[in-house]
Order: C-alpha cells, then structure tokens, then sequence
C-alpha cells in the first residue's frame, strides 16, 4: 500500500497543535460536500442483512435514471461495494487536485478502502481515530465533483464509523435502514433508528432486503411475512420496499456483475426501481 498515491495517515497525536490543519482539512470537506445536493447514510444494525447489495443497486438504480451518483464505501473490514458493482480491481489515483473516484456503471463514482488493499486476504487492523482520519480522506480528498446524490455504505452497527459520518457530512439527507424478515435483525434495526434520531437525522424509510421467495404465482417468506412492514409502523418511519430473494444474486455477486444490470427485468430490479422512486420523490419533492 505504500505506493498508492492515496495513503490513510495516522491522525497527530496531539490534535491541539495542529488546529489551522484540522480547520483547513474539515473546510476542505465542507467545500467538497456542498456540491452534492442529497448526502444519504445505508445503515443496518447487524451484519448479513445485505446493506453492500442494497446500496449498491439502490445506486445504479437511481443513477439509471440520470442522476448523477456517488457511493463511499466506509465498511473498511468488509469492503464489498466494488465487487458487487462490478468494478473490482481497479485502483484510485491522485492529481493536483485530489484523488480520482472510480467510474462504475451509469457513470457512479466510487470510493472504498477494496481499491486500496494489495491482497483480497489483506486485514485493515484500524482503531476508531484511523478510521475518522480515512473518513475524512474519502469525503474531503476525493474529486466527487458535482453530485445528485452520495449514498455511504456503512458497516453494521452504530459506532465509529456511523458517528464519524454524522459529524462530518454537512447537512446530511437522511438515513435509509435495511433490514430482513426476522425478529433478531428487527431487534437490532431498531437501535438503528433510535441512533438517528438521537443524531436528528431524517430516516428516509427502510427497506426489506430477502422479504420472499416467489415460485410460480405463490410467495414463499422464509424468514418472516413482513416483519420490515410492522418494524416500519411501529417506529413511524416509511417503508421504501420490499426486496424479493432471487437465487441469481449470489451468482452475479461471485462473479461480480451487478446484478441490477444482468438482470433488469427480474423482480428484484424492478423493486429497486421502485425504491429508488420512492427515495426521489421523498427526497425531491417531499413525498
């Protein structure tokens, strides 16, 4: 990693010496946000829920309709976006102006810590404060330009990472929660929601990912009939959608393809579609 251009410094030891730095470094990141209209933050309060396919397809599905999109993979241990939107192996570069997202389909651009890695069996072993200062690179260093909308893939849970973001997104848009049909993952979405709200940050809906198996004419809910539905009255928040199961994801997700261009006329697409009109208009028109 070290001939990457784009390198993760260690945060100074002594933040007090060095405040014109951090003031030019958070104005910098100020300045870069303010040219994205809409800053969205996919959360999910465990892992295995499918938040990295969520993102990623919610992405492309918007971007397909000609806006001009953004996603910041911040699941530095697990960074998955580029496989899934078939654009692994790529690398970031850096000019006099900052560093170089990478294009994926639709004209998205892209940030994550998997352009970085030299081995797929690489461990990004980072503290809290490393984590903050890559946040930081990824928002304040990239060449995002201007944006319709910046979705970041964030890791399960609600910690560093999640408050890092909170702190330095100017004016963030809102939340979306991603969720499955099952109580243990309903139980801990919910602490999700209450950490956005603790945040005073919109939750612009949640959406639930594996909601059923469709066979013929017959649905099939093997985890749960719409559990995301229930979780999503009880807390007073909008469910965007319900994203069937579709045997093909797994496949076009090993051979990193993005699943929502393989197949666009499936049922899972199309929920996309749906979700992602439903995030336009919440968020555009405020629906």
């Amino acid at each position: 990693m070290s001939d990457n251009p784009f390198r993760i410094q260690r945060q100074p030891r002594d933040l007090r010496k060095q405040p014109a730095a951090i003031q030019a470094v958070d104005t910098k990141i100020q300045v870069n946000m303010s040219k994205i209209r809409h800053k969205i933050a996919v959360l999910s309060g465990k892992g295995g829920v499918g938040k990295s396919f969520v993102s990623s397809n919610i992405a492309l599905a918007i971007a397909s309709t000609g806006k001009r999109v953004g996603v910041v993979d911040v699941d530095f241990h697990g960074p998955s976006i580029p496989k899934m939107m078939g654009i692994r192996g790529k690398s970031l570069y850096a000019d006099e102006q900052g560093i170089i997202p990478v294009d994926g389909p639709f004209g998205v651009k892209v940030v994550s810590m998997d352009f970085l890695l030299p081995k797929d069996d690489t461990p990004v072993v980072w503290r809290g404060a490393i984590k903050h200062t890559a946040i930081k690179q990824f928002l304040g260093d990239v060449k995002w330009g201007e944006l319709d909308y910046l979705f970041v893939d964030m890791p399960p849970g609600t910690g560093d990472e999640a408050l890092s973001i909170m702190q330095l997104l100017s004016n963030p848009t809102g939340f979306i929660i991603v969720t499955i049909p099952s109580e243990v993952s309903t139980l801990a979405v919910k602490k999700s929601i209450s950490f956005a709200k603790t945040t005073n940050t919109k939750i612009l809906g949640i959406i639930e990912n594996m909601s059923y198996y469709e066979c013929g004419n017959e649905r099939h809910y093997i985890f749960g009939k719409e559990k995301g539905r229930k979780m999503a009255e009880e807390m007073g928040v909008p469910l965007l959608g319900e994203v069937p199961i579709d045997e093909r994801i797994a496949e076009s997700n090993d051979l990193g393809e993005p699943f929502f261009l393989r197949y666009p006329d499936s049922e899972t697409a199309k929920a996309f579609l749906k979700i992602a009109e439903s995030v336009l208009n919440i968020v555009e028109k405020g629906g």
